[in-house]
């Protein structure tokens, strides 16, 4: 077939044109659903708790991940500054993952057990307190608004369809482990999780 008879048919063109990268893109994404580093949780992984998991719910209501990427790549000046790179499978029990190249602040991926539960309740109420340069807008409402847990078991049991290894004990409890629990609570839980299923000596 001559490229003078493809350069004159569009739809033939364009039928090619799908075929190739429908060709690339199975040759590129299939082999990654088996390989074990892609699909299986890395040694230590653990489900998130149920206040966690509420607090990834305010994370991404609130838009934090707009503007922190939970993505280490593996450069010098990467792992450097934020620590060992992100690795698939720390991320295999999170539906949607969180990974991302948008950083206004900083990546996020490794600030669990950084910084101590009060510092991030200074930090998430008024930024500028600990990080004069700071141009992070303040959540000051999280600590007014309160969970009530009335969905959270509801949450575990999907995330349990989707394979995130939650047990019924789990999700019997869910309700009473947030209820009364304020969302900037909820919120630290989870930030002080990130990242901390790899060890990285920082």
């Amino acid at each position: 077939m001559s490229h003078e008879v493809v350069e004159k048919n569009v739809g033939l063109l364009a039928l090619l044109v799908i075929l190739v990268i429908s060709v690339g893109g199975l040759v590129e994404i299939v082999p990654l659903f088996f390989l074990k580093s892609t699909t299986e949780p890395v040694e230590g992984l653990m489900p998130r708790t149920a206040l966690e998991l509420e607090g990834r719910d305010i994370y991404i209501r609130e838009g934090c991940y707009v503007c922190h990427s939970q993505m280490i790549r593996p450069f010098r000046a990467e792992t450097e500054r934020y620590g060992h790179y992100s690795v698939a499978g720390e991320f295999v029990y999170d539906h949607p993952f969180q990974w991302g190249s948008k950083r206004t602040g900083p990546d996020l991926a490794r600030v669990g057990g950084r910084y101590s539960d009060d510092w991030h309740r200074v930090h998430l109420m008024n930024p500028r307190d600990v990080v004069p340069e700071s141009n992070m807008p303040g959540f000051p409402w999280l600590a007014e608004n309160t969970l009530d847990g009335a969905l959270t078991a509801k949450k575990m049991e999907t995330m349990r369809i989707l394979g995130v290894p939650y047990t019924d004990a789990d999700i019997a409890g869910a309700q009473a482990a947030v209820a009364g629990k304020t969302e900037l609570e909820a919120l630290i839980a989870y930030l002080q999780n990130m990242g901390t299923a790899i060890k990285t000596g920082r």
